[in-house]
């Protein structure tokens, strides 16, 4: 974890407002994946692209935040990918849960084909 020493500066590591959005992603996605192999779905494996906006003042809160999720698998049925990614988002998700409060978060699915 960094911040940078003046506005503008390069540093490595994340943010802490960072580490929440990647928090979001990993809480929704290990749900998502258990919630689809207890429906009898052959996922292989995840991937989750988050992007958020912050408000511009202080204290610079999540106001919107996007999550393209790919999920890779065989015979994998949208309706079933679609519902486990709801309900892990809004139902399990702690951090979800605790941001979706004041921030919108928005979701996009993406099926490969293993």
């Amino acid at each position: 974890m960094d911040a940078p020493a003046a506005n503008g500066d390069a540093f490595d590591g994340f943010k802490p407002g960072e580490l929440l959005l990647t928090s979001l992603a990993a809480c929704s996605g290990i749900y998502a994946v258990g919630i689809l192999r207890k429906q009898r779905q052959e996922v292989t494996g995840i991937d989750i692209r988050i992007t958020g906006a912050q408000n511009p003042d202080p204290p610079w809160t999540w106001e919107e935040v996007d999550l393209h999720y790919v999920v890779r698998g065989r015979g994998l049925k949208m309706p079933s990918v679609e519902r486990a990614i709801h309900l892990s988002e809004t139902r399990y998700c702690s951090v979800g849960a605790t941001i979706g409060a004041v921030t919108e978060i928005r979701s996009t699915i993406e099926i490969v084909e293993d």
